[in-house]
């Protein structure tokens, strides 16, 4: 991959950077401006936010402009997300799995009705998708869920629970697997539905997490009706499509853009944390280049999984190296940076005495699901042996 950009991706950035300038709150990205909204607060904050990048013209940039979009180019994609990310633009995470996700499975296996309901109000905000997905002893062996969704006329009724479901208790939509035959194969007998969280039968329960918030939710299915319109492809076809979503769900954005803005903030903070100003201690200075090379190996290798899907036009295993590689190297850095706090690392994120408003606390906990979300560690090592060294089964 040539790394030296074309004048097309140079007007791209900056025609980018100069809206950023020009949309963003005023003083974004300074510690002081951390929020301590309610999680009410930063669900309606993003969706403003994600109405403001529609109307201008940057949401879901990658997109076809049929649907909205701006057709952007891969590479187009990851100078969005770097250039995004270097200006500590807002956490589009939030929003859910709606753009990055739901929207590009829609686009390929969705029916004409589906994609004119759905896609113009996943890029505007309107609509907040959340993943039904994992179950209790159902998460990453996820063929052998236990959903049922029963066919009765035109509609399958569901019935079962999903667990560690994001954003499940703002969501409108869900996209949701069950079982509706259960006779076939493990791998077969699954469909893929898209499931109104306002229907008569859902039930929400927010999971209290250890960084004190509750994103995660479990949520009960008791016997909901879902119009058979709703089912995205064929009934009991929808282990490929769901492995399409999960391709997606593993290289959505470029994994290195938002960690190595991360990193820079950890650098500043130990040469501020030093009288000289500079970082005397050999040992940190070791620690802190090793995340350095570390990262810039992520950066090289998200170019080189952008250079590969340009050239096969779809995502490939090798999301599962990205995955693997930026979740435990996260960890690694968030971990160092409440050790550079030393005692006040150990002091509650809303303690008024944290370090940076207590920004690296709650990273610190956040972290510890980046080697769980969007398939474990163990799952993406098992992925990369089989299907990209091609060793086989033990």
């Amino acid at each position: 991959m040539d790394l030296r950009l074309t004048e097309q991706e140079e007007r791209f950035r900056s025609e980018f950077s100069r809206w950023l300038d020009e949309n963003l709150p005023i003083g974004w990205g300074s510690p002081e401006l951390r929020s301590r909204a309610t999680m009410e607060d930063e669900v309606a904050f993003a969706r403003s936010w994600q109405r403001t990048l529609h109307d201008g013209g940057w949401a879901g940039i990658s997109w076809p402009k049929e649907y909205g979009g701006r057709g952007a180019p891969l590479v187009e994609q990851v100078l969005f997300h770097e250039e995004y990310a270097r200006r500590r633009a807002p956490n589009l995470i939030t929003l859910g799995v709606g753009v990055p996700i739901v929207g590009p499975t829609l686009m390929t296996h969705g029916t004409a009705p589906q994609k004119a309901r759905f896609l113009p109000r996943i890029l505007t905000g309107e609509d907040l998708w959340c993943q039904g997905f994992s179950e209790p002893g159902s998460g990453s062996d996820l063929a052998s869920l236990r959903t049922r969704g029963d066919v009765s006329g035109d509609d399958v009724i569901v019935t079962g629970q999903k667990i560690w479901t994001s954003y499940a208790v703002f969501a409108d939509w869900c996209i949701l697997l069950a079982r509706t035959d259960a006779n076939a194969p493990k791998h077969g007998g699954i469909s893929y539905l898209l499931v109104d969280m306002k229907s008569p039968g859902i039930t929400i329960r927010p999971l209290r997490e250890m960084t004190g918030r509750s994103w995660f939710n479990e949520v009960f299915f008791d016997a909901v009706r879902v119009p058979r319109e709703n089912v995205v492809g064929a009934l009991n076809q929808g282990w490929q499509i769901t492995m399409m979503t999960l391709g997606h769900e593993r290289s959505v954005s470029a994994p290195h853009t938002r960690l190595l803005v991360e990193l820079e903030d950890v650098i500043r903070m130990a040469k501020r944390r030093s009288p000289s100003g500079r970082i005397e201690d050999p040992s940190l200075r070791q620690r802190l280049a090793s995340h350095w090379v570390d990262a810039e190996c992520l950066r090289c290798s998200a170019y080189r999984t952008v250079t590969r899907t340009m050239k096969s036009g779809r995502p490939g295993p090798e999301g599962s190296i990205l995955k693997l590689f930026w979740s435990e190297l996260d960890q690694r850095v968030k971990e160092t940076a409440i050790q550079l706090q030393g005692p006040q690392g150990l002091l509650a994120e809303d303690s008024p005495r944290a370090a940076d408003e207590g920004r690296w606390q709650y990273e610190l906990l956040w972290s510890r699901a980046a080697t769980i979300y969007a398939g474990t560690s163990e799952v993406q090592r098992n992925i990369v042996a089989l299907r990209i060294l091609g060793l086989p089964r033990g």
